[in-house]
């Protein structure tokens, strides 16, 4: 067999495999739909009608049900696309695909990290970091990380458009063209996604290291305001596990190309998996309104008492 009929024939397989896997990934994007959009969008109106935006933490999580609700809604293209193997709604479609999908791992790996500092201060600091603590300033925060993906949207589509126009071949996702792959993949947004989320996964170690630590080593100080040290715990247990398996895999694509679909689809998964931070992160999750402004208010009494006791105390020590 000469090594012309071996390149063929090891390109048929490659394409035969291909083939393969396509209904596996529509399927998996369907799968994702079919939960990812009840899951969530039940999550946001329990997080606006139930807790109303009153913490930073219900904050951040208002703003990452609608990053996966965004997600979620772009899939439907990807489903079409795996299941029929064309493209015809044009490149501006694929570009905002991609960039949608993009987003979501990008927003939702900050606004999982900013949970996870709330969590700290609230545990290690919880006096000291209330004035920082407020959900006027967890809105900015939130507008902030909004308005950077933007910026870093719109190079990206440009670079993105003009590599899909030079094509000769017209296509979306793993389907394209050698040379516009090779470029997109290995781009300065790739890398830079990559640093970001090395960035955020290390600040969450971190969170999780230092409030693992306070609940073992003060227990009768910081631990004893813990209404539930359990959850505590599996919120930082969920973000890490986020991080590792869906946002990671998928980001370090640039050195394993050849997965990018398979990696897709498990990053897919995240938007299913955030309803349980939700319901995790407050022990309430279902409880009223009412029930949860009265909860914050008590919280707001015992700190100030708190604060009041310490003042009396510093003038005999």
């Amino acid at each position: 067999m000469t090594n012309e009929n071996m390149h063929n024939l090891s390109v048929g397989e490659l394409a035969l495999q291909q083939d393969m896997r396509e209904p596996a990934y529509s399927f998996v994007f369907g799968t994702v739909i079919a939960f990812g959009l009840p899951l969530n969008a039940v999550s946001l109106w329990i997080l606006l009608c139930h807790h109303s935006r009153k913490t930073p933490s219900s904050v951040f999580m208002v703003h990452l049900a609608v990053s996966d609700l965004v997600l979620v809604i772009s899939l439907p293209m990807r489903v079409y696309f795996y299941a029929t193997g064309t493209w015809p709604v044009g490149s501006m479609a694929c570009i905002w695909a991609t960039m949608l999908f993009r987003n979501n791992i990008r927003s939702s790996s900050i606004f999982i990290t900013f949970i996870s500092v709330d969590r700290l201060l609230a545990v290690v600091y919880p006096l000291k970091s209330r004035p920082l603590r407020t959900p006027s300033k967890a809105c900015k925060a939130a507008a902030t990380v909004w308005l950077f993906l933007l910026a870093v949207n719109i190079p990206e589509s440009v670079n993105l458009s003009r590599l899909l126009n030079n094509s000769s071949t017209p296509a979306c996702f793993q389907f394209y063209p050698a040379e516009v792959d090779r470029k997109l993949h290995t781009s300065a947004a790739a890398y830079f996604q990559l640093v970001l989320l090395f960035f955020m996964l290390a600040v969450n170690v971190v969170s999780t290291a230092l409030v693992s630590w306070t609940l073992r080593k003060h227990v009768n100080e910081a631990a004893a305001r813990v209404n539930n040290k359990v959850n505590v715990m599996l919120i930082f247990a969920m973000n890490l596990t986020m991080f590792t398996v869906f946002f990671l895999p998928v980001s370090l694509v640039v050195f394993f190309n050849d997965w990018r679909p398979a990696l897709n689809c498990l990053a897919s998964v995240n938007c299913c998996l955030d309803p349980l931070l939700y319901y995790f992160s407050f022990d309430g999750f279902w409880k009223r309104k009412e029930d949860v402004d009265s909860s914050l208010a008590r919280d707001q009494c015992l700190s100030m008492n708190r604060q009041g006791q310490q003042r009396q105390e510093e003038p005999f020590q």
